[in-house]
Parts: structure tokens; C-alpha cells; sequence
């Protein structure tokens, strides 16, 4: 029984870990495989992108009454499963794109700032 308990825990938060991707509310239009948190909305009309010669270059905006810093843990638990390499709290990195998120408060919504540019 002492074995079971832990071994319970752990499958636990190893599934609490595998579904922060598959609770994602949807996706940005502008960057087809970045998640939002259950409870944001993209900004409409609202993102860009476009092609340089060293890379793409994306902005996005998405709204939600969620804090900052539960969108900040979402996004640390569902951007490693993606491929994304964390640098800090506000920025990651795949290949050789740059992934940087900014909160601002704005009454009782977050909206989150997301920009992907090279390196």
C-alpha cells in the first residue's frame, strides 16, 4: 500500500501535466499551433503575419477574464508538450523563432500580447 499512494500521485499530476494542450480553448489564427487558455478569445482582426527572409514575423492579441499569472502557468505546462523551449516566465524558443508574451490588465480581462519573431 505505501508504493500505491505515490505511484497514484504521480500518475496523477503526470496526467494534470498531459492535459494542458487538450484544454486549450482554440487556437490563434495568426499561428496555427499556439493555444489559448480555456476562457480567452482572440482579439479579432487583430493579428499579423508575414514572411522575411530570416523568418516570420507574428503578432496576436487575445482577451480573457483570467489573471496574468494563470495564463502565465498555462502556457509553462503546454508550451514545452509543442516543442518550445523555455527561456523565462514571458519567453520561449522553438527552432529558430523567438516566443514572447505580455500581459496587461484591462478592467477585469487580461489580454495577452503574443509575438513570434526570429532569433
Amino acid at each position: 500500500m505505501r508504493i500505491f499512494t505515490p505511484l497514484l500521485g504521480a500518475l496523477a499530476l503526470i496526467l494534470a501535466l498531459s492535459l494542458g494542450t487538450a484544454r486549450a480553448q482554440g487556437f490563434l489564427s495568426a499561428y496555427e499551433d499556439l493555444p489559448l487558455p480555456p476562457g480567452m478569445t482572440e482579439v479579432a482582426e487583430s493579428g499579423l503575419s508575414f514572411d522575411m527572409p530570416n523568418g516570420r514575423i507574428v503578432e496576436a492579441f487575445a482577451r480573457g477574464p483570467l489573471r496574468a499569472t494563470d495564463i502565465i502557468a498555462f502556457y509553462a505546462a503546454t508550451l514545452p508538450q509543442l516543442g518550445w523551449t523555455r527561456d523565462s516566465d514571458r519567453q520561449y524558443r522553438r527552432e529558430a523563432e523567438v516566443l514572447t508574451l505580455e500581459t496587461q490588465t484591462e478592467g477585469r480581462n487580461v489580454v495577452v500580447h503574443f509575438t513570434i519573431a526570429p532569433e
